[in-house]
């Protein structure tokens, strides 16, 4: 990817995969600034010293915008610029699943997305990660959430321009 692409590209794979890093690298590629869209909450004493650092790491060159729940019109809502960023699509799901909604409500989210994403007119970059590649989870609630985030995966991957799947901070390209 470089300056001149445009569209929707989603990176996927396993946690700590480099999918975020790969994400950075190709959105610092778009010349301007670039907005990044945070999904993550700081639920914890050390996910607000994850946020905090990666804040810092990310530098001066990005807006961050923090939308737990509200991705759809974070997206809607952004300044013009370079690229866009959102990091990621599997703590999205996962604020949806515990706010309470039930799994019609949240399928009806996940259908608005895409077309949010490419809403934005941008080269925009989506982090989320692959959860079905192990075994089957042996709790309702985690079979639930493994589900939903494999099914807003395969939406989003459906209308993407582009997807990159991560091997040990290999880039693998699906398509």
């Amino acid at each position: 990817m470089n300056g001149d692409v445009t569209g929707v590209h989603l990176l996927t794979g396993g946690a700590r995969s480099g999918k975020s890093r790969e994400a950075l690298r190709r959105a610092e590629s778009v010349p301007g600034i670039i907005d990044f869209v945070a999904t993550a909450e700081a639920g914890d004493e050390e996910m607000a010293e994850r946020i905090v650092r990666h804040r810092a790491e990310r530098g001066p060159r990005y807006r961050t915008h923090e939308a737990p729940l509200a991705l759809e019109a974070a997206l809607g809502g952004l300044p013009s610029g370079g690229a866009v960023v959102v990091d990621c699509l599997t703590l999205w799901c996962a604020n949806l699943l515990f706010s309470g909604l039930d799994d019609e409500a949240i399928y009806a989210r996940f259908a608005a997305l895409p077309d949010a994403l490419a809403a934005t007119g941008r080269p925009t970059l989506v982090v989320t990660n692959e959860v079905g590649l192990g075994i089957v989870p042996g709790d309702p609630l985690s079979r639930r959430y493994r589900d939903l985030l494999g099914r807003l995966n395969q939406q989003v991957a459906a209308r993407a321009d582009g997807v990159v799947f991560m091997v040990a901070g290999l880039p693998m390209v699906v398509r």
